[in-house]
C-alpha cells in the first residue's frame, strides 16, 4: 500500500499517521510492522515514533489480517427525517459515531445502529468500520448528524461538504458571561438577551494539533484556517448559552475557538471548563449540541433543514445554571 503524507501532517508520528489511515489495524500491529521493517519512508526503514515532515512517500506492506467490521445492534435511533439515500438522526451525547481503527469488539455507536436499523443496506464508501457516514460529532456532542444510506447519496453529500455548502448551527453552553458587542455597557446582573437583538462575532484563527498535549487541539499559526461565528441567547454573570455556526470543518473547532476566548463549554474538561462553584453538580459530558443541519438532498436536490431538539439533560442543566 502507498500513501503520500500531506504537508498538514508535518510533525506526527509515523506510526500514529498510519494508525488513521490504515482502518481496522490496531496502532501496536502497526508498530510492530514498521520495526519489522514493513515500512518503507522513501525507501528507508524508520522507527514508529519517527516524526513526518510531510510530503514523504510511505510504503506499507502489511501481514494479512482481516479487517474489523461493524455489527447490527438493536440501538433505538430518533430518525428527524430520510429520503431514499440518506437520514439525519439525533445522536445522543454520550454516543460514539464509530469505532476506532483496531477497537475489537467496539460495540454502541451509530454505526452499530444503522447497520441494525437498514439491515446493512447503508453506502459502502466509508469502509467497513464506518458505512454510511459521511461526517462525524464528537462522542459527547450531541445533535443532528446525516448519514448516506446510497454510495450514490455518500458521494452527493461528501461534494456539498467539500464545497462547505452545508449549514451547521450548534447551542453551547460555556462558562462566563457573553454579552451582545453592541451593547457597551456591563450590567450589573446577568440579563437575558434575545436572539434577533445580537450581532453575530466571527472568529477566525488556526487550528492544529497542540505541541504540548497530542490529545487536543490549539490555536496555532502552523494549523490550518478555521472559522466560527457565535453569538448569545441567553446569559448571566456565570453561564451563558451561544448560538454557534461553523464555516469550516476542524477538530474540536468550537471547543477550540471558546475556550480560547475564555469561554470553554460547560462540562469540557480537555478545553479547560472549570468545576462548577457554584453548587452546581459536576456534569459527565460536555454540552455542545449540533442543533440544525441543512443541506440539499441526494434524492431531490431540494433544500432540507432538519432542527435537533436538546435533551432533558440539557434542559436541566439550563435550568440549574438560571439560563
Amino acid at each position: 500500500m502507498h500513501f503520500e503524507a500531506p504537508e498538514d501532517a508535518a510533525g506526527v508520528r509515523l506510526d500514529r499517521f498510519l494508525t488513521e489511515q490504515l482502518e481496522g489495524y490496531s496502532r501496536t500491529r502497526i508498530q510492530a510492522w514498521i520495526r519489522d521493517g514493513r515500512v518503507l519512508v522513501d525507501d528507508n526503514t524508520a522507527r514508529p515514533s519517527a516524526k513526518l515532515e510531510g510530503g514523504e512517500s510511505i510504503e506499507v506492506e502489511p501481514q494479512e489480517l482481516a479487517p474489523l467490521r461493524a455489527v447490527p445492534e438493536a440501538i433505538p435511533l430518533d430518525v428527524l427525517y430520510e429520503d431514499e439515500d440518506c437520514v439525519v438522526v439525533c445522536k445522543p451525547a454520550g454516543m460514539a459515531v464509530h469505532a476506532g481503527a483496531g477497537a475489537a469488539g467496539a460495540s454502541g455507536t451509530l454505526v452499530n445502529a444503522l447497520l441494525h436499523r437498514f439491515q446493512g443496506k447503508l453506502s459502502s464508501i466509508g469502509g467497513e468500520l464506518r458505512p454510511g457516514i459521511v461526517h462525524r460529532l464528537d462522542r459527547f456532542t450531541s445533535g443532528a448528524i446525516v448519514a448516506a444510506k446510497t454510495d450514490r447519496g455518500h458521494q452527493a453529500l461528501a461534494e456539498q461538504f467539500e464545497r462547505r455548502s452545508v449549514g451547521k448551527t450548534y447551542q453551547a453552553i460555556v462558562h462566563g458571561q457573553v454579552l451582545d458587542p453592541l451593547i457597551e455597557t456591563r450590567p450589573a446582573k446577568g440579563r437575558v438577551i434575545k436572539p434577533e437583538a445580537t450581532a453575530w462575532v466571527r472568529l477566525e484563527s488556526p487550528i492544529g494539533r497542540d505541541t504540548r498535549r497530542r490529545a487536543r487541539m490549539a490555536v496555532g499559526g502552523g494549523g490550518r484556517p478555521a472559522i466560527t461565528d457565535y453569538r448569545p441567547l441567553r446569559s448571566n454573570l456565570r453561564y451563558s448559552l451561544l448560538e454557534v455556526r461553523i464555516h469550516t470543518g476542524r477538530t474540536h473547532q468550537i471547543r477550540v475557538h471558546l475556550s480560547w476566548i475564555g469561554r470553554p463549554v460547560v462540562g469540557d474538561r480537555l478545553y479547560g471548563a472549570a468545576s462548577p462553584d457554584d453548587g452546581v453538580e459536576q456534569p459527565d459530558r460536555y454540552y455542545l449540541h449540533a442543533a440544525l443541519l441543512r443541506f440539499r438532498s441526494p434524492s431531490t436536490g431540494e433544500e432540507v433543514s432538519v432542527v435537533a431538539p436538546t435533551d432533558a439533560d440539557w434542559n436541566q442543566r439550563l435550568t440549574a445554571l438560571e439560563l
